[in-house]
């Protein structure tokens, strides 16, 4: 799967505000096994959210937490922007999270606060521990949670443990080679299109001397499709006469 996150705020943009979105999403998805394919931070314009929503759409893969912009005030624009791109527009009062807006605000529920159960048509919800006030999530795949890390985190957390708590076993070899990054890329060009690859170069300089180094990650979920590209580069090295060494590192 690829995990995307949309990180909604023009306060995070100007400065007012720090994320704390990205960071927690990164440490829960490596726990699980799992890698951020790409995150978004943007500014709380309707025809942008939108337009990121249709990039994360048109890939097949792609798994989408949404933080931001759900809420009842004029500039929550989320809860529209979702059923524009996911659901064709369709719209509808969601009856259980109307029940739970209402056991938690009573009369202050209306005329502003019930307006977030109107949700995209078919959405689920996604547990509130703070104030109830649900997320919600359309075909398993798309999160749509508040901005207050103390509600969201929670939510991602749910929707993990339920959908994706593993990801299957990626397999992955290191090493750091005593040499430039572009000695390497005749190698680079041989890799698998199926493997990940990346190049990592380091620069130290002693006195006049400049030392160059460069890290190579091989990683795949095919064990002997990673091997074999991994001694692509070993291979190289030794024919070469370049020093290098084998890395432990985490997957």
């Amino acid at each position: 799967m690829n995990f995307y996150t949309v990180i909604i705020g023009t306060e995070l943009l100007n400065g007012r505000r720090k994320d704390a979105h990205f960071e927690f999403v990164n440490k829960e998805l490596i726990k699980r096994g799992w890698d951020q394919f790409a995150s978004f931070v943007i500014t709380d314009k309707p025809s942008f959210i939108e337009d990121i929503f249709k990039l994360i759409k048109n890939d097949k893969d792609s798994v989408m937490f949404c933080f931001g912009g759900i809420g009842s005030t004029p500039d929550d624009y989320t809860r529209k922007c979702a059923a524009n791109v996911f659901t064709d527009g369709k719209m509808e009062i969601h009856q259980e999270a109307k029940r739970l807006i209402i056991d938690r605000f009573g009369d202050e529920a209306y005329p502003h606060r019930i307006n977030m159960a109107n949700l995209p048509i078919g959405a689920d919800l996604l547990k509130n521990v703070v104030n109830q006030v649900p997320g919600f999530s359309i075909e398993n795949r798309f999160f749509f949670t508040p901005g207050f890390p103390n509600m969201a985190h929670s939510m991602v957390i749910e929707a993990l443990e339920k959908f994706y708590p593993k990801s299957q076993e990626k397999f992955r070899k290191t090493l750091l080679a005593n040499c430039s990054e572009n000695e390497l890329i005749p190698t680079m060009d041989l890799i698998d299109s199926e493997v990940e690859m990346s190049s990592l170069p380091m620069m130290k300089t002693i006195g006049n001397k400049v030392e160059r180094t460069t890290e190579i990650s091989v990683a795949s979920y095919d064990k002997e499709l990673m091997e074999a590209n991994f001694e692509k580069f070993v291979k190289f090295l030794e024919k070469e006469n370049i020093s290098f060494k084998e890395l432990k590192v985490k997957q």
